[in-house]
């Protein structure tokens, strides 16, 4: 059970990053009215301005680092939980 839960935790980081980025994507939409100046969105890019550029990149690296610690967290719980209740 134990190396499942190891398995389990990094695709529910992966899982949780991908849903988190959709969502930062929604809110930036709704704030800015923009699309957000992401890697592949080329047009966006040269549309945005450099405050735009560094405020989309911080709001996603919080959120990137805020998903990383719950998952994490969560995940410790789940393998202390059934570590105990074999």
């Amino acid at each position: 059970m134990n190396s499942l839960m190891k398995l389990l935790g990094p695709a529910i980081s992966i899982a949780a990053g991908f849903f988190g980025g959709k969502i930062i994507d929604k809110v930036w939409i709704g704030f800015t009215g923009q699309q957000p100046p992401k890697h592949g969105n080329k047009e966006a890019q040269a549309e945005a301005t450099m405050r735009q550029v560094i405020g989309f990149a911080v709001l996603s690296a919080i959120t990137a680092a805020l998903i990383q610690v719950f998952t994490d967290r969560a995940t410790q719980k789940a393998i202390a939980k059934f570590t105990k209740n074999p």
